[in-house]
């Protein structure tokens, strides 16, 4: 069985044109969910957290799940519809842009650390096989629960 890829990397959570806050964003890829890979971003960055800002010690961190193509298209030209959007960036950035109802986060990141990322994936699961790695059964059990 092929195993789950994970890796952590430094970027950068755009507040303003001018401030912005560092972060580390733990991307994932799981041979069992083929088409997809996972963002996990530090509790202390929810948009809905408590008025004061603080969050609770052991805050669960805020995973966003979407399509590993979108990801791979947003390093060379703007792609996504809906709540995630992904483009290059001046030098060698990618900037992912996540749209809740709480608010709107824009992620900057290393553009090397994401194709480093991706290709990791690629050894897992080759781009275009995906469709041997899926689970008809187990994901139709997990609509349904």
């Amino acid at each position: 069985m092929h195993t789950a890829v994970e890796e952590t990397v430094r970027a950068r959570l755009m507040l303003s044109s001018h401030r912005s806050a560092r972060l580390h964003v733990t991307l994932s890829y799981a041979p069992a969910d083929p088409l997809a890979v996972r963002m996990a971003f530090p509790a202390e960055f929810s948009l809905d957290g408590p008025e004061d800002g603080t969050v609770p010690d052991g805050g669960e961190d805020i995973v966003w799940v979407f399509a590993r193509r979108l990801l791979t298209a947003g390093l060379e030209l703007p792609a996504g519809v809906g709540d995630v959007h992904v483009r290059p960036a001046a030098g060698r950035h990618t900037m992912v842009e996540l749209r809740a109802p709480e608010g709107t986060a824009l992620v900057r990141f290393d553009s090397t650390d994401l194709r480093r990322f991706l290709w990791r994936t690629r050894l897992v699961v080759p781009e275009g096989e995906e469709h041997l790695h899926l689970d008809a059964d187990r994901a139709l059990a997990e609509l349904l629960r």
